[in-house]
């Protein structure tokens, strides 16, 4: 296991758009954003300083974003060829309730939930059918990052990386059931809810996850996540990836597609997406790298000749 940290110099911050409120509905008591705090343990391990050739914070103050605006994107089955909505239609995720696009194979005691609401805790992923076994879950649930290794961070920004090979039960959890396996399925499960193409769910071991956090004072609060293989004959780098809808128009999604550079440069491979794309995700890398292009282009210390 490899572990390293870099040191960015970041601007000053940019306010982000606002979300459409369809996709961005605080519930009834939702608390004030605390402010953020150093509550996770330094990353442990050798640490490697690189360098890449444009840096983290011009993705995320750059005005092109990954995220298509969730105005344009079709929101029902239909993108599926079913002509019915999803059976789990909304999702209190932290204090955000957020209106799922497709449908996600749950057990069928969860998907036929009367309401259509499912209750997820933002921590541990884990699923439930009401607001009280959502509350007491919350008086009883010690996680409060992913149970994977911290490999990077930045001031608020953590990713943690989890093997989903592993199957030991979790030590930020009580409860007895949780294994790292049932994280990544889990997240698995709730990444469908926002992918069309997403089709692995619950064969999990051949795959690293890398997720994405933001800090606070109460814990790391997903952000979202990209997956790869773990031997990949083709040196893909990411077979999945998903900002959760309440994350996107932030310069997020460019950040997780440059950590997943970063991960191939760091292990000495030439990498890329897992192909063919989906029209979301052609649209997603097209625009980083001209983005990046356009980066390289504008901080390129000699004229750049273009010789075909």
């Amino acid at each position: 296991m490899y572990c390293f940290f870099r040191q960015l110099k970041l601007g000053p911050p940019v306010a982000p758009p606002p979300l459409p409120s369809a996709f961005l509905t605080p519930g009834p008591g939702t608390p004030s954003t605390p402010g953020p705090s150093a509550i996770l343990p330094a990353p442990s391990g050798p640490l490697h300083s690189l360098r890449t050739r444009h840096s983290f914070a011009q993705a995320l103050h750059s005005n092109l974003s990954v995220d298509t605006p969730p105005a344009t994107i079709n929101t029902s089955s239909q993108a599926n060829g079913a002509s019915f909505p999803p059976r789990i239609r909304t999702i209190r995720f932290g204090e955000y309730d957020i209106d799922t696009w497709y449908d996600a194979p749950f057990p069928e005691e969860y998907a036929s939930v009367s309401d259509g609401k499912l209750w997820m805790c933002e921590f541990c992923l884990k699923y439930m059918k009401s607001r009280f076994q959502s509350t007491r879950h919350r008086m009883k649930c010690k996680a409060r990052h992913p149970p994977g290794d911290e490999i990077y961070r930045d001031g608020t920004t953590s990713v943690f990386e989890v093997d989903g090979r592993k199957n030991k039960a979790c030590s930020h959890c009580n409860i007895d059931s949780y294994t790292v396996q049932i994280y990544c399925q889990n997240l698995c499960l709730l990444s469908k809810m926002f992918l069309d193409h997403k089709s692995l769910f619950y064969d999990v071991e051949p795959f690293l996850f890398y997720v994405m956090t933001e800090v606070d004072r109460l814990g790391a609060r997903f952000v979202g996540y990209f997956s790869k293989e773990k031997r990949s004959p083709k040196n893909y780098n990411v077979s999945c990836i998903m900002t959760l809808p309440v994350r996107q128009r932030r310069g997020w999604g460019n950040i997780l597609i440059d950590f997943s550079y970063l991960l191939s440069r760091k292990e000495e491979r030439v990498g890329s997406p897992e192909r063919p794309l989906s029209a979301l995700g052609a649209l997603a890398y097209k625009q980083y790298w001209t983005h990046t292009i356009k980066l390289f282009l504008h901080t390129a210390s000699e004229p750049v000749r273009l010789e075909g």
